[in-house]
């Protein structure tokens, strides 16, 4: 069914239109000329719910703000795009504070209107679900968070330490680890489960806004308030503040940050005396906050003031154990945003593939991954091949390393090496490659690591073609990215290492 857009808007001749270019769209539509008609229409879902909202903001009566405020008491969670012929910073400002998803002005591109309802679809299927999963379930504790790994272990032992205190939290971690959905079990299972969790993604402010969307507004404090607003240290009051990518904050908003973090008090802008709060603050970055210190893009000061109990997340690569029972949660709720009714399982062979994998995005592109395969997949399970990407760069990975016969290889092309037999003190081999051939055994006859094979294999790559980067990648079966990434895990420098080889 296509999905279902309320348009609402005061203007006859701007209602025609709208409902024009959305029913071109091929979204179903219903239109209304008030915010009062609107909440009506939202409070009484029926057997049509609506998806998306087009409201806009200058309305006689029940103004758009009013609407969207109204939606937040009532806990109705549904996208809202609004619109205005005022396109001023102020105006945008209150409406995003107030939960809309995007800002459009008017007259609007067709382009430009297709692309936001497209986009508020997107936050309603992938983002609302697990809102409401999470709030469906209660507050989201350390007992929701299944683990089979040593290294998430210790810092779920961690997050159950900080929880129980009020410093300053700094969860450190890439992108794609669950940063956030750590954060939320620390407030969970803390005393503060029920109040509020705010969210701040420090790098995608605009730096003329980071004080106003942090600290609150008077009215009149510059051109265009024509309101009063609280910033977001406010609305966090007896709650938990979660600022994301704190290590893109701006050098200027960190000295009025450390104040806030340090004494409990926000200055609005425009106003005349300061507000006291009291809120839980976890940070969380995917840079390394001390080196950034080092550069001069942090300050000293408030880096030591946020990382008073630092908690460092593992990579989805180190904690492969966890891969297995991820993909099952993650498949499930896939099957929620498939249009067809079948329920599928996964394959032995796939969550082996899953589990070769490095994922560099993390959960995230676990969690995109199986989305993909959901529609790819034609049987009752996921195979291999519903994830071709990914088992492109496993296989071409291992057939650039692997010396294993073809008839040790399993029909789903994965490689199975088999145990070598204990070698004599005569037959023990040297580390490294030889004559292009990887040794799989150090000078005491065990196994060797993965990470010493590999990192062997690269240098060989590198030293073989001539530091070649475009070639080394395409001949190892990675990208380019996920090459230099795994240069500077390992310390290599390429034009260091073959100026020595040449000179010696």
């Amino acid at each position: 069914m296509a999905a279902h857009i309320l348009i609402v808007d005061d203007d006859p001749v701007q209602r025609r239109l709208l409902e024009a270019a959305v029913r071109r769209f091929g979204y179903q539509t219903t239109v209304v000329d008030g915010g009062e008609l609107a909440l009506k229409l939202l409070e009484v879902p029926g057997e049509n719910p609506v998806n998306v909202v087009v409201l806009d903001l200058a309305m006689p009566g029940i103004d758009g703000l009013a609407v969207l405020r109204r939606m937040g008491e009532r806990s109705i969670e549904i996208p809202v795009i609004v619109q205005t012929a005022n396109g001023g910073i102020e105006t945008a400002v209150a409406a995003m504070r107030s939960g809309a998803v995007d800002f459009i002005v008017k007259p609007a591109a067709p382009e430009r209107l297709q692309a936001a309802i497209s986009n508020a679809l997107k936050v309603e299927e992938l983002e609302g679900e697990t809102r409401r999963a999470v709030r469906r379930a209660g507050s989201l504790t350390f007992k929701d968070l299944v683990t089979r790994s040593p290294a998430m272990e210790r810092a779920v032992q961690l997050g159950r330490k900080a929880a129980a205190s009020n410093i300053p939290v700094l969860i450190e971690g890439e992108s794609g680890v669950g940063k956030e959905v750590f954060a939320r079990a620390i407030q969970g299972t803390g005393d503060r489960p029920t109040k509020p969790f705010v969210t701040v993604n420090c790098g995608a402010i605009p730096e003329n806004l980071v004080e106003s969307i942090l600290f609150g507004h008077e009215k009149g404090a510059f051109t265009g308030a024509t309101e009063k607003h609280t910033g977001k240290f406010i609305e966090a009051d007896r709650g938990t503040l979660f600022l994301d990518e704190i290590g893109d904050l701006p050098l200027e908003t960190q000295v009025k940050l450390l104040r806030a973090v340090q004494e409990g008090e926000v200055d609005p802008v425009g106003g005349r005396q300061t507000i006291r709060v009291d809120i839980k603050l976890i940070s969380a970055t995917h840079r390394d906050l001390l080196q950034r210190v080092k550069d001069g893009q942090f300050r000293e000061d408030l880096f030591y003031r946020l990382n008073v109990y630092p908690i460092t997340l593992p990579p989805l690569r180190q904690r492969r154990e966890d891969i297995e029972p991820l993909a099952h949660f993650l498949k499930t709720r896939a099957m929620r945003f498939h249009s067809g009714n079948r329920e599928v399982g996964i394959a032995p062979a796939t969550i082996t593939l899953l589990e070769a994998y490095d994922w560099p995005g993390n959960v995230r592109q676990l969690e995109n991954a199986m989305l993909r395969a959901i529609v790819l997949c034609e049987g009752d399970a996921l195979q291999p091949q519903d994830f071709p990407q990914i088992r492109h760069e496993v296989e071409g990975s291992s057939g650039a390393v692997s010396s294993v016969p073809r008839e040790a290889m399993s029909t789903t092309g994965l490689q199975q090496v088999t145990t070598p037999s204990p070698p004599t003190a005569a037959e023990l081999p040297q580390t490294g490659p030889v004559d292009g051939a990887m040794r799989a055994l150090d000078e005491r006859g065990d196994v060797r690591t993965l990470a010493d094979m590999e990192l062997d294999m690269i240098r060989f790559a590198i030293e073989h073609y001539n530091g070649q980067m475009s070639e080394v990648a395409r001949r190892l079966g990675i990208g380019r990215s996920t090459l230099y990434r795994k240069m500077k895990e390992y310390g290599i420098d390429a034009v260091g290492e073959r100026s020595e080889r040449l000179a010696s």
